[in-house]
């Protein structure tokens, strides 16, 4: 097929894009999250100085792509699960063991870089407002596990479900921070023995001298993140 000259610019464009990220996290990796400069990242990926800020503000902003970046990733490798399982424990266990398989790569810069999304009003918070379209997106990731399951979950707590499960993921990702059993196997042990867990609770909240318990923890959370 003949690409228009308007077509090729784009794939340039999506090309120097995607090697600017690259080589972001190439130097992420080696030097740490702070001591990689823009100057730094556009010698890396072989593009003038200044191209790096054409597509990306800041090292923030390139994070922020990182972040959607890990979402389109997790998707896919949580795709063979979800297309799979209609039970919510394998579900969950699924998605969540794909969520470090994709992070995987880069556990060489986690601990630096978490250290700096840990900031409450760090840009790189996975709360701020700056993360919130790769929040959103990994909230609906957990949204489809949920709502594709064969479970039979209460009403309010199907609502506020996918938004626990994304938290859930976050304390699963902090322990994978500083992981360092071969290959991570702690981590995913980890997973495999709390999916269980958050699974009985599920389905324990229908009854009714749980219900208002779990009610409860819900407007606790509802409150935290207003």
């Amino acid at each position: 097929m003949i690409r228009s000259a308007g077509s090729g610019q784009t794939l340039r464009a999506e090309q120097t894009r995607a090697a600017i990220v690259e080589a972001a996290l190439q130097l992420f990796g080696e030097n740490g999250y702070e001591a990689a400069t823009m100057r730094a990242i556009a010698q890396r990926a072989g593009v003038s100085t200044g191209n790096p800020y054409y597509y990306f503000r800041s090292k923030e902003e390139l994070i922020q792509e990182f972040y959607l970046r890990n979402y389109a990733e997790h998707l896919a490798a949580s795709r063979p699960v979800l297309n799979s399982q209609s039970d919510l424990a394998p579900r969950l266990r699924g998605t969540l063991r794909a969520l470090i398989d994709v992070l995987s790569p880069h556990h060489a810069f986690a601990a630096t870089f978490y250290k700096n999304a840990a900031e409450p009003s760090s840009p790189l918070s996975p709360f701020s407002r700056e993360s919130s379209p790769a929040r959103d997106a990994s909230i609906a990731l957990y949204r489809e596990v949920v709502d594709g399951s064969s479970a039979r979950i209460d009403g309010e707590l199907r609502a506020q479900l996918p938004e626990l499960l994304w938290l859930y993921s976050l304390g699963i990702v902090l322990f994978w921070v500083h992981d360092t059993s071969p290959g991570c196997a702690k981590t995913y042990r980890l997973i495999d023995a709390t999916v269980p867990l958050a699974d009985r609770l599920v389905a324990l909240s229908r009854l009714p001298v749980l219900r208002r318990t779990m009610r409860e923890v819900i407007a606790i959370i509802r409150e935290i993140r207003s």
